[in-house]
């Protein structure tokens, strides 16, 4: 297949598509409004359903009907908009309904600005709404890795059934890259794989199979059998679905952890660092929840390690997980910025070499 030159949303809002959604309910606000604009112009070309809710909650609640029915739905937003779903999102979650939300994140607290930030990363990992659930969370790193974790997002929220989550900064969805389409997923709504389904039910059939889809159990005994159930699969995903790249970290003497598109800058400092002698690399969690724990401990906690930098576009909200990685095992220092201030490559280059002189 060809590369071809696309706008990330246009060329997410193209993935999802050939992964099989066919229901897109969203409402518009920057920086991701191309993706229901695009969505409105393709959906009814592949036989889907666009409509532009009348909220962001409208939106939400939409999702958790068609994806109730084993339709494959997506919904997109950027801050503000998913802190306005969240209520929805934890309905998802507890009634077990597979589907995809994507968020653009834009600069806060509050409508802040429409520039990147990755201000929403407690949101997305440590649950935004009410209850105990989890999403499985992504966070791109790119316009061509959106669209291929896009590609098997809807099979792993089927495998699970549990809302998929992408935490896609401003950038990606802004941006144009030379991305590879992959081709469309022939996918159909199969009630025997999915009998949890409401696929339709007639007087006489089995009562067995007539679909239930509901997040409330008055009881308090059903309530705690339920949430048994839902962290027997969040288990489930900590063993399998840990996802993370690792930089030229085999001899490194500080290793960058960063997620995002600020894993790019960091990953062009780790290139110009290295060409000055300087030994850095770079961890970078592809899936933020579950955090792949292990797996940084595995690479930091070596003899040849000094140190770690944490590098975000935030107050430093991934740091919580990378401490808890070390357990101490290592100094961590954070270099950031708030308001949507993107951390330069000289910046992250500054920030190492004053380490250097302080010993680390």
């Amino acid at each position: 297949m060809a590369l071809q030159l696309m706008k990330g949303s246009e060329a997410i809002a193209e993935a999802a598509i050939r992964a099989g959604a066919r229901y897109f309910f969203g409402y518009p606000i920057t920086p991701q409004t191309e993706i229901p604009e695009y969505m409105s112009a393709r959906m009814p070309e592949v036989g889907g359903c666009f409509l532009q809710a009348e909220s962001e909650v409208a939106a939400i609640n939409m999702i958790y009907g068609a994806a109730g029915t084993g339709a494959r739905a997506i919904t997109s937003s950027s801050s503000p908009g998913v802190s306005l779903k969240q209520e929805g999102i934890s309905y998802c979650a507890g009634a077990q309904l597979p589907c995809v939300i994507l968020n653009v994140m834009r600069g806060g607290p509050g409508l802040g600005n429409i520039q990147a930030s990755q201000g929403d990363y407690f949101q997305g990992v440590k649950g935004g709404g009410n209850g105990d659930y989890h999403l499985l969370t992504y966070a791109p790193a790119s316009v061509q890795e959106a669209i291929d974790i896009m590609m098997f997002a809807f099979d792993k929220a089927e495998q699970y059934r549990v809302p998929v989550l992408f935490l896609a900064d401003g950038l990606i969805a802004q941006m144009m890259e030379p991305v590879e389409m992959p081709e469309m997923v022939d996918f159909k709504i199969d009630p025997e794989k999915k009998p949890w389904a409401c696929t339709g039910w007639q007087p006489g059939d089995d009562p067995a199979k007539r679909g239930v889809i509901n997040s409330i159990y008055i009881d308090t005994e059903s309530l705690s059998v339920h949430n048994a159930e839902l962290q027997a699969i969040y288990r489930q995903i900590e063993a399998n679905e840990k996802r993370w790249e690792c930089y030229k970290t085999e001899d490194a003497d500080i290793v960058l952890t960063a997620f995002g598109t600020v894993a790019r800058v960091c990953k062009t400092a780790v290139d110009e660092l290295r060409a000055e002698g300087i030994k850095v690399g770079l961890f970078r969690p592809i899936s933020v929840w579950p955090f792949p724990y292990e797996a940084l401990a595995e690479t930091v906690l070596q003899d040849h390690v000094k140190a770690v930098l944490d590098v975000e576009l935030n107050e430093g909200q991934m740091l919580q997980d990378v401490k808890l990685a070390l357990n101490g095992g290592k100094p961590v220092d954070f270099f950031g910025h708030l308001g949507s201030e993107f951390p330069t490559v000289d910046e992250v280059k500054g920030k190492i070499k004053e380490m250097m002189k302080e010993g680390i």
